[in-house]
């Protein structure tokens, strides 16, 4: 098996953060649905992969997030229909200079969440 490396996010509240996460297409396996109170490995099925964990020793404090993940897909413009409304930047999906055309979001914890695709490789 190849190596893979999976985030593993904490998060305050873990069903709010689950719905986000379906969202962006990534689900609990249901086998395992009650077996993780305080964890819960999501997955797109393809290869791509997150943890969520209830944040240990305290609280994410919202506004002070240091996580930030990024998902690259084709379908930019099809997420960003997606969460339309919730999109950081005010122009939305764009062309950035360093050559990627994407947009960001927050998480339920202000986990930064950037999607996108290179420019170049768009079809």
């Amino acid at each position: 098996m190849t190596p893979r490396l999976t985030a593993i996010l904490p998060c305050n509240d873990l069903d709010a953060s689950e719905s986000f996460y379906n969202r962006l297409g990534l689900f609990q396996d249901e086998a395992n649905r009650n077996e993780h109170q305080d964890y819960r490995p999501l997955s797109d099925g393809g290869g791509g992969d997150i943890h969520l964990t209830k944040a240990v020793g305290g609280r994410v404090v919202k506004g002070r997030n240091p996580f930030g993940l990024y998902l690259y897909t084709e379908d930019v413009d099809a997420f960003a229909a997606r969460f339309l409304g919730e999109i950081i930047e005010k122009d939305g999906a764009s062309h950035k200079p360093w050559g990627i055309y994407e947009f960001a979001l927050s998480d339920p914890d202000d986990t930064l969440v950037r999607i996108g695709w290179p420019s170049r490789r768009m079809k």
